[in-house]
């Protein structure tokens, strides 16, 4: 096929792609099944493996993500990101209506929900995608466009006509519940404390240095702005009403997350809709953020030092229940982490029925001075997570009880431990405490780690209870005979079935092996850097504390965590049973470590390549010790320029003195 017909085709391809894309993730409105979105998408895949010169980064194969940013660059705001003031009664909307009408008149109002998200700012030139920054000081945030790329709502090249040549659109990146949810059950099967809430989950999502585990948290996006030298309106409703007319996201006036009103009865009807059905919202909104509509008459009202004079953010008061603490359970995590949970009579708060709350750990408890019996109040942390707020004291009871958070663990009566620094106690006695060793089975069989088709929690807890497994390693001794002497309903079929998948789980790549093994602090992303740094899990059980903190991402805390791990002789004798059961313990050939020749140097890989495609140089780096960055900056060693480098980057390149290298310089720093 001739280069401009593979051009052509590519390029219907990444446009076919994104259309069904927006269909699915924007409007919620897909038109082809997922398996066919999936084959064009592995086309489009194919295709730019096979022609890297035709690579282009809003391509949306770039969604999955990948890219490492070690450093986030700082970036000076186009226009900066203002903070709106915040009222918390009706009186102070009602003194904004004021204040505006005094200065300018009657005007037309818009309101939107306020998202409850990280904001950023995404700069499209001829209508692609060229960088997004976060909000920082107002002035200068940082960049984050590798992880934004992962953001499906977020479009990589914009649709239709008519948008500016250069252009500023502002958004709240956030998690909607469903998502969040998802997030939080999985943990939770991984012996993980649950994350607090969605907002400071999207803001700690946004600054993780691997793309694809952003890519695997499927964030979402609302726009709510837009900033250009030449507006398609004056109108800022109309400005919203463009960006989804080119592919954003935006707040849906059909189901009236976006409206107008020219009065302050409008504005407080809209206000007083929200504060009563907002529980009913898949996402997270903690107010109402009312704007004078016309542009003009923003730029007359003009900024106060922190805040514009055109707008105000209403927030709601978070909702609050009573009810009676029935007792505090004790529970114990996967990690032996023992976590105080509030057994409550069920009342119904934000839209849920709600019986449990967190209590945290037990300094917690210690500041809520609980008593048996008490009268509690009751919030949902971020809307979600409930938990105990404060006690009713005058209602509490002569003679009540305190309660206590436990010496000894619940579960098997070891005595807890407090690690400096640390807010939880732990069990220490991992091997004989039940909760911990079923938890750490069903981390182990997870989809992302094992993978074993069959085994869910409820099917670790039986075959625990009934003694045929008290470890990992146990599982690879389970027959179908076995399973089937259980009875209890057990078939062949499915006997078979988790049979199959303990097989299947031998394939599974050594990076994933080490992950499954739940070693504390050690998750997805740096057991994968371990795992290459290592090569092997014999090489990995001898390393000494500071060969592991010379691993990227391998702190004094991690590197004291694996240490401890394979100290104990029971964790050493599990890892010997699961290599004899033939499980991976070494990385894949040529993953393992070359040399240390690049220690210390920093990359950035930029171009085409006439010996080397770009995931094979950035392998050869990391291979020799270096590290591969995303984005060019002062820590920058060199960069790695093949044909086609961006000027953009050369220009950077140049201007922090960054040395730049073709490919046969970089050879011959490794030969």
């Amino acid at each position: 096929m001739e280069k401009d017909q593979v051009a052509e085709q590519i390029a219907r391809l990444r446009k076919e792609v994104e259309y069904h894309n927006h269909r699915y993730y924007v409007l919620a409105d897909p038109v082809i099944t997922d398996k066919a979105f999936d084959e064009l998408l592995k086309e489009l895949e194919r295709l730019e493996e096979v022609h890297p010169e035709f690579a282009d980064p809003n391509s949306p194969t770039k969604r999955v993500g990948g890219d490492i940013t070690k450093n986030f660059p700082v970036v000076r705001h186009r226009y900066p990101m203002l903070s709106l003031s915040n009222s918390y009664s009706p009186q102070d909307v009602a003194d904004f209506v004021g204040r505006v009408e005094k200065a300018v008149g009657r005007v037309r109002y818009t309101m939107e929900l306020k998202y409850d998200g990280v904001a950023i700012s995404l700069f499209y030139r001829n209508g692609a995608l060229e960088r997004a920054v976060t909000r920082g000081d107002g002035e200068q945030g940082e960049e984050v466009t590798a992880n934004i790329r992962t953001v499906r709502a977020i479009p990589l090249l914009l649709q239709g006509e008519g948008h500016p040549t250069e252009m500023e659109v502002r958004g709240e990146v956030i998690f909607n519940l469903k998502t969040f949810h998802a997030l939080n059950e999985q943990r939770l099967k991984e012996g993980e404390e649950p994350y607090a809430n969605p907002r400071n989950t999207a803001a700690g999502t946004l600054k993780l240095q691997d793309s694809a585990e952003v890519a695997r948290r499927n964030l979402d996006n609302y726009i709510y702005g837009m900033q250009a030298e030449q507006l398609p309106s004056r109108s800022h409703y109309a400005n919203i009403m463009a960006c989804a007319a080119w592919g954003f996201r935006t707040p849906d006036p059909q189901r009236r997350f976006i409206a107008q009103a020219d009065d302050l009865e409008g504005i407080m009807a809209f206000i007083d809709h929200w504060d009563t059905h907002r529980h009913a919202l898949e996402i997270i909104t903690d107010g109402v953020v009312v704007k004078v509509d016309d542009l003009d008459v923003q730029d007359e009202l003009g900024l106060t030092a922190k805040s514009p004079r055109w707008a105000i953010a209403y927030k709601f008061q978070p909702e609050q229940a009573v009810t009676d603490l029935l007792g505090v359970t004790f529970q114990v995590g996967r990690t032996g982490a023992v976590t105080p949970v509030a057994e409550l009579k069920p009342v119904h708060l934000a839209g849920t029925t709600v019986k449990r709350a967190s209590l945290f750990n037990a300094d917690q408890l210690e500041r809520l001075d609980l008593h048996a019996g008490d009268r509690v109040r009751v919030e949902k942390a971020g809307e979600i997570i409930p938990q105990v707020v404060g006690v009713e004291k005058g209602d509490r009871h002569h003679g009540a009880q305190r309660i206590h958070f436990p010496h000894d663990c619940p579960e098997c009566g070891t005595a807890l431990i407090r690690l400096e620094g640390e807010a939880q106690h732990y069990c220490p006695n991992e091997h004989h405490c039940p909760p911990q060793i079923t938890r750490r089975i069903e981390h182990f069989v997870a989809r992302r780690a094992m993978d074993i088709e069959g085994l869910g929690g409820e099917t670790v807890e039986e075959f625990f209870q009934a003694g045929l497994i008290r470890d990992v390693a146990d599982l690879y001794d389970l027959t179908v005979e076995r399973i089937l002497a259980l009875g209890k309903g057990w078939k062949e079929k499915s006997a078979q079935k988790i049979r199959d998948g303990l097989e299947a789980s031998r394939t599974v790549p050594f990076e994933r092996v080490l992950f499954a093994l739940g070693i504390r602090h050690v998750g997805e992303t740096v057991a994968k850097k371990i795992a290459r740094a290592a090569g092997s899990m014999h090489r990995l059980m001898h390393m000494s504390r500071e060969e592991l903190t010379g691993i990227d991402e391998v702190g004094e805390v991690i590197a004291e965590s694996i240490t401890d791990f394979f100290r104990v002789p029971g964790n050493r004798t599990i890892v010997e049973r699961l290599e004899r059961a033939g499980l991976r313990m070494e990385g894949e050939a040529g993953q393992a470590p070359v040399s240390d020749r690049l220690k210390g140097l920093s990359f950035v890989v930029s171009g085409v390549f006439r010996n080397f495609d770009r995931d094979g140089l950035k392998e050869a780096i990391e291979r020799n010790g270096g590290k591969v960055s995303g984005s060019i900056s002062k820590k920058t060693s060199y960069v790695v320029a093949g044909a086609d480098m961006g000027p953009a980057k050369r220009e950077k390149a140049e201007a922090l003195g960054v040395p730049i290298i073709d490919e046969d310089t970089f050879a011959a720093m490794i030969a």
